[in-house]
């Protein structure tokens, strides 16, 4: 690596001679060395108590570097523009002339990172960004990514990723009901009129110009020259992957991000160095990854296709039996976990899983594991059951002998709302995409049958649980709605649902769901379910009326529900 920029403290680069060593101090002699400045900077040059003071004032000024200027427009762009190509090419054809001579090209290195710096300065006042990718700033930056010293190379990177700080997240969150990967087509055309409907601001002008000068390519180049061992390296490393994490904010630009194939196996190779403990790149390497896989469908399936899930099931196989021991490493956990839950979402991650032996890593962290591993993997696998392509999954679960720990879990008194949840959906999953008549199914059934029908009598107490949770809610609705004409009734029904599902109905929607199952399956417990809700003064017909709400509230131009709407449909006909 070359040395980094640093000024001599005489000389002129433009000439083929002269002294390019320190200055002598002035009035020095032998005699002199005992002076009160420790460094020997004046060599005890005679200098007062006073005059020290000034110069330590001045040194002090020129260590602030200089001063900000009074405004930032367009015309201080241009003219900062034009004196930071001098400095590139001031400093090229200085290399070039004096290739095999690195002092004669230091002192406009050291310009060129102190421009580089200062360019700083462009991210408060976004606004000039166009202007500056218009003058061709934005690509000469960007390439500066190639240069021979790889300080420079860093510090134009960690201005790249000041530039391109963006408040733009990405949208995320898990894709309700049965059929995740399903709506594939549905989500993506809604993600890509959200990108198309945004203003080209100059965040987007100035990172398409980045693009377009290779900004990808020469992010890798130098992920893939840095020594890690070096401070200095591992510090360019970390800055490069924060302007990859900048560029995901842009759900196109991830989706580009992801084709970049080089960039997604550098990623990889990273999170599977051994590191004890582990390093920050390394959770950095993993949080990118999490965050490419959640940002769209496509990026999704890119990587399902590069085996990441094996990767990550084996960085997750080290808390099969232990949790995280500090915040640090409970979000790199979390990352991990995360990514494989975005990527058993779709199909390819879900044969992928299964492949590479995920459901039998999820069953022993939830036997072995503890509170926080137990969680994640419990969501895991509700996400690897879930949707159109998890009858495998779920098949899979069952042979892998699932079955007794998730209902061990079920039956704790002290089950949480959120892991009872994510079993209620566990459960579901199985009994819609069970083969009928397979031994998968009929072992599932049987374990609501046994010991007289415990787990049945257990999911009716649930279900009491969870109506009155919604009772003060529903009461409360009812009141509002009495002084109320239909129209206005109507204009209400949208905020009255959704307080309703945050009051769970959508919970006891889950029971009713498994209940009906339950019912249309095995006449055992058709009748211990009849007969456990006239106990409490109710029928079969409440367990109808929920079913019924659920289908009538969902989306009848989504193609990818018809199966679940034939699904409601006739377990309906089976409540009569």
């Amino acid at each position: 690596m070359e040395a980094g920029p640093t000024a001599p403290a005489t000389g002129d680069d433009d000439q083929d001679g002269g002294d390019y060593g320190p200055a002598a101090a002035a009035g020095g002699s032998d005699d002199d060395d005992q002076g009160d400045d420790e460094e020997g900077r004046f060599f005890g040059g005679g200098i007062s108590a006073a005059e020290a003071e000034v110069l330590d004032y001045v040194d002090a000024v020129a260590d602030a570097g200089p001063a900000a200027p009074a405004k930032i427009d367009a015309a201080w762009v241009r003219k900062t523009a034009l004196a930071f190509e001098k400095r590139i090419s001031r400093n090229a054809q200085l290399r070039a002339r004096h290739e095999a001579d690195p002092p004669r090209f230091m002192e406009s290195e050291a310009d060129l990172d102190a421009e580089i710096k200062g360019l700083a300065l462009l991210a408060e006042h976004p606004e000039c960004y166009a202007e500056f990718a218009g003058l061709g700033c934005a690509a000469s930056l960007v390439g500066l990514l190639a240069h021979d010293n790889t300080d420079i190379a860093i510090a134009a990177v960690e201005v790249v990723g000041e530039l391109t700080e963006d408040e733009v997240g990405v949208g995320g969150g898990d894709v309700d009901d049965f059929d995740e990967e399903a709506d594939e087509d549905e989500d993506e055309d809604d993600d890509d009129d959200r990108d198309k409907s945004r203003d080209k601001n100059g965040w987007d002008v100035l990172v398409a110009a980045m693009l377009d000068a290779d900004l990808l390519g020469l992010l890798v180049s130098n992920l893939e020259r840095l020594d890690e061992e070096d401070e200095a390296d591992r510090n360019g490393v970390y800055h490069a992957l924060s302007v990859v994490e900048n560029l995901c904010s842009r759900k196109a630009v991830a989706e580009q991000i992801a084709k970049q194939t080089s960039l997604l196996v550098w990623l990889i190779q990273r999170a599977q160095k051994k590191e004890s403990p582990v390093s920050q790149n390394k959770q950095y390497a993993v949080e990118l990854l999490a965050i490419l896989v959640q940002s769209s469908n496509k990026n999704r399936k890119k990587l399902a296709g590069m085996d990441v899930a094996d990767t990550l099931l084996q960085l997750a196989a080290v808390y099969r039996k232990r949790d995280p021991q500090d915040n640090e490493e409970t979000e790199y956990m979390t990352n991990i976990f995360g990514s494989l839950t975005s990527i058993v979402d779709g199909p390819e991650g879900k044969a992928k899983f299964v492949e590479a032996e995920g459901v039998e890593l999820c069953l022993i962290i939830l036997k072995e594991g503890e509170k926080l591993t137990k969680a994640a993997a419990l969501r895991l696998l509700d996400h690897a059951v879930s949707g159109v392509s998890g009858a495998e999954t779920c098949q899979k679960l069952v042979d892998a002998g699932g079955l007794k720990p998730l209902f061990t879990m079920f039956m704790k008194k002290q089950s949480n709302r959120v892991t009872m949840d994510t079993l209620m959906t566990i459960f579901m999953a199985l009994l819609q995409l069970l083969p009928a008549d397979s031994p998968e199914r009929t072992r599932t059934l049987a374990k609501f049958v046994e010991k007289e029908y415990e787990k049945t009598e257990k999911l009716l107490a649930l279900r009491d649980e969870y109506a009155r949770r919604l009772a003060p809610v529903e009461t409360q609705i009812a009141r509002q709605a009495r002084g109320m004409n239909d129209e206005e009734r109507e204009m209400q029904a949208g905020g009255w649902y959704l307080a309703r599902i945050e009051s769970g109905l959508y919970s006891l929607m889950n029971v009713d769901l498994i209940l009906a199952w339950l019912v249309a399956e095995d006449d055992g417990a058709r009748n211990k379910i009849t007969s456990g809700l006239a106990e409490r003064g109710e029928s079969l017909g409440v367990v109808r009326k929920s079913l019924q709400e659920r289908l009538d509230n969902m989306d009848p131009k989504k193609r990818a529900k018809k199966d679940t709407r034939d699904m409601l449909s006739t377990l309906i006909d089976f409540l009569r």
